[in-house]
């Protein structure tokens, strides 16, 4: 036990939910790197001492795994593989004192605004002077770049504000220092997220600096796509098609959340705007950004909810033709306005609808596919896995959209980009082969 104790800390960091915990996480360990303490995100080897588990606490399915890899931890302490187990992230920032009684051997719990408390634990000090720098959990050509903090929206399904707070926007020059920095790593694509990017700048500039933002971001040399995540609809500020229209290495791809599509249901959910309003939207999106990628998500089973209201959406989806759906089916969660309703529908319901939906989108996005055979694409590789290269266009986002599998004759290096002329089309995914020396044709 006395040579454990000499033993250099390894911290094992793993992470649960969104994205922005991945950056929170990748930001924890470019603190203890910079204390000299070694750190690794989701090491497999087991030769770590110390964990740092960063949960998700947005709905039921994630908050249980979130709780489940706590007592994997845990027992792994028991065990005496481990000797110490933290947890921060959203479900101990919601959930700390239930968690503290419930389980006792976590050594401490944090909350999502409490890494200087986390480094106090490893005798670390935070160090303002490396705001931005960050050990990538992501592989190195790609990243996410979150520019503010929380929620100022009331969404009667969302908890996101109870965990996060408010909004807080972070300024353009820290974000295009981070982004520089980035790019200077290795990484060519870069994906701007927060819980509403629209809203970003109305708290420090007291006006929408979105639109400055990319125009700032889109100047960096060598940063070949920029993509945009979680767009709210009411209100939307239509600068931002403009710029995603004048610059080239601005993706033509745009993540809004709609929700919903029957009117009562969008006025109980508290989303601010009404289906026609939704569809002017989409239209004039269309119109200045031809070509766009649309890319939503919805719920299924919010309170009251009835079969009409499901057709609504299914018509909806037909009507719209996103590229890109998600569905949610709806978590009944305290402390939002919706947990005043009575959530009459059964899970066994909520799932029945959500895949209902979920197979108009299926024949939307193969018929959308289809259409792409015989095209060519810029394609960015971003693995080699069972032998073959899959990579993305610029239509789609790691890991929730669609993959472009490669062919090719060669090598390809992962993290560049080469052209691919489509040749198969499925439900989600795409086949094509490397066309070489494509810039000379």
């Amino acid at each position: 036990m006395k040579a454990r104790t000499l033993k250099r800390d390894r911290v094992n960091i793993i992470t649960l939910g969104c994205s922005k915990n991945m950056v929170d996480s990748e930001v924890l360990s470019g603190q203890l790197l910079a204390n000299d303490i070694e750190v690794v995100h989701e090491n497999k080897k087991l030769d770590h001492n110390i964990v740092v588990v960063n949960t998700c606490g947005f709905i039921d399915k994630a908050k249980e795994e979130s709780i489940n890899t706590i007592l994997d931890q845990v027992e792994l302490k028991r065990r005496g593989k481990l000797d110490k187990v933290y947890v921060t992230g959203c479900l101990s920032e919601r959930y700390k004192n239930n968690l503290e009684a419930e389980i006792p051997e976590v050594d401490a719990y944090f909350g999502t605004m409490e890494l200087p408390l986390i480094l106090k634990q490893f005798e670390a000090d935070y160090k303002s002077e490396l705001i931005g720098e960050r050990l990538l959990a992501t592989p190195s050509h790609y990243a996410y770049l979150k520019i503010s903090e929380g929620c100022n929206r009331t969404c009667a399904f969302c908890a996101i504000p109870l965990m996060r707070g408010q909004h807080t926007s972070r300024t353009i020059e820290d974000l295009v220092r981070e982004a520089e920095g980035l790019v200077k790593k290795g990484v060519k694509e870069i994906m701007l997220i927060a819980q509403e990017l629209t809203y970003y700048g109305l708290d420090i500039y007291k006006k929408r600096m979105l639109p400055d933002l990319l125009h700032r971001l889109a100047d960096i040399q060598g940063l070949v796509w920029i993509r945009l995540h979680y767009a709210y609809p009411s209100k939307f500020p239509m600068e931002i098609l403009d710029v995603m229209r004048e610059r080239d290495n601005i993706c033509k791809y745009l993540d809004m959340p709609l929700q919903h599509a029957a009117n009562n249901m969008l006025k109980a959910m508290k989303r601010q705007i009404t289906r026609e309003e939704m569809e002017d939207l989409i239209q004039a999106i269309r119109e200045r950004v031809p070509g766009i990628c649309l890319r939503t998500t919805l719920i299924a089973g919010f309170p009251g909810e009835t079969r009409e209201d499901v057709e609504e959406m299914k018509r909806f989806l037909e009507k719209q033709r996103f590229d890109r759906v998600g569905i949610f089916t709806y978590s009944h969660e305290e402390g939002t306005s919706g947990y005043q309703l009575v959530d009459d529908v059964s899970m066994e319901e909520k799932e029945l609808r959500a895949q209902e939906i979920m197979e108009v989108q299926q024949e939307i996005s193969l018929e959308k596919n289809r259409e792409k055979v015989g095209r060519i694409f810029k394609v960015l590789v971003d693995k080699k896995e069972s032998g073959r290269y899959l990579g993305r266009t610029e239509f789609d986002s790691v890991e929730v959209d669609n993959e472009v599998v490669i062919h090719s004759s060669h090598k390809l290096p992962i993290g560049e980009f080469v052209h691919v002329r489509i040749t198969k089309a499925y439900d989600y995914d795409l086949e094509g082969e490397v066309i070489e020396n494509y810039h000379l044709l």
